[in-house]
């Protein structure tokens, strides 16, 4: 049987104002769907993808926000967020959504998805994957 290779999509735009994001957001769904080993790293202005309360109406953009509560679903329950993007932003981590999931290990307790992490905790996180793919 082939080793499962670990897959860390790293989102560094913001939600709207190009297709990176909600690319990124689909390619994932995709990769786990197929049992990928799947994690996420938002930095930069990706952070402003998992900011509560989002309107694309704006951008003339449909607000796919809403989508990433399903990744706990596709067993995706890794999401990084860089603390130092956060910060440089203005926003703290109560300005995220609560993305969940259920713990199949842990009776099925639900648990957060989003880990906000230092920009150095990121890089090892990222030394640790076998592929990286950038959106």
């Amino acid at each position: 049987m082939p080793e499962v290779k670990k897959f860390m999509y790293v989102n560094r735009r913001a939600p709207y104002g190009s297709i990176y994001a909600l690319e990124g957001l689909e390619v994932v769904l995709i990769g786990a769907a197929f049992d990928q080993d799947c994690c996420m790293a938002f930095v930069g202005d990706g952070v402003f993808q998992l900011v509560k309360g989002q309107d694309a109406s704006a951008a003339g953009m449909k607000n796919f926000a809403p989508a990433y509560r399903a990744l706990g679903d596709y067993d995706v329950n890794r999401l990084y967020v860089e603390r130092e993007s956060l910060d440089e932003r203005g926003l703290t981590e109560d300005d995220l959504m609560a993305l969940t999931f259920e713990d199949e290990d842990d009776d099925w307790a639900e648990k957060p998805s989003i880990r906000v992490v230092s920009r150095a905790e990121l890089a090892a996180l990222m030394d640790e994957q076998d592929v990286l793919l950038n959106f």
